[in-house]
């Protein structure tokens, strides 16, 4: 039974994973939104996952989290600078995006608050309080 568990919850991240990298290529390819520095950063640490997760699935064991879980972090660390940046709290001299398109650019705002970057945000945080709950099942199996 924890093996099955353990396939959907890895199914769930590669779903999540799966879903963010077509919205991303459809914000991009056909609606046309340039991605800024930050959204490519994302993108390096996203797209990857869709790959990585379908092993994870087929052997769902503790060192596909120690591959999986510091990508989904790092890819967190930078959606959490970009939110951070449009929401304002982070001064907008302090962005990475020099020439080229600005990372402080929004150009999508669903319901008064959910952005690109925030939509980015809740995807690597969902993925990696899944791989959290994956670590601790895991480990209680010992």
């Amino acid at each position: 039974m924890n093996q099955q568990k353990k396939f959907y919850a890895f199914f769930a991240c590669w779903l999540i994973a799966s879903i963010s990298t077509l919205g991303s290529l459809f914000f991009s390819e056909i609606m046309l939104f340039p991605p800024c520095s930050l959204c490519w950063y994302q993108r390096i640490f996203m797209y990857p996952l869709v790959l990585l997760f379908i092993p994870a699935m087929l052997n769902p064991t503790k060192e596909a989290l120690r591959y999986l879980s510091p990508m989904a972090l790092v890819g967190w660390f930078f959606s959490a600078y970009h939110n951070l940046l449009h929401w304002g709290i982070i001064p907008e001299s302090a962005a990475p995006c020099r020439e080229g398109v600005s990372c402080s650019t929004v150009y999508l705002d669903w319901l008064g608050f959910i952005t690109i970057p925030l939509m980015a945000f809740f995807a690597f945080s969902t993925i990696l309080a899944i791989l959290l709950y994956l670590h601790r099942m895991i480990k209680n199996e010992k």
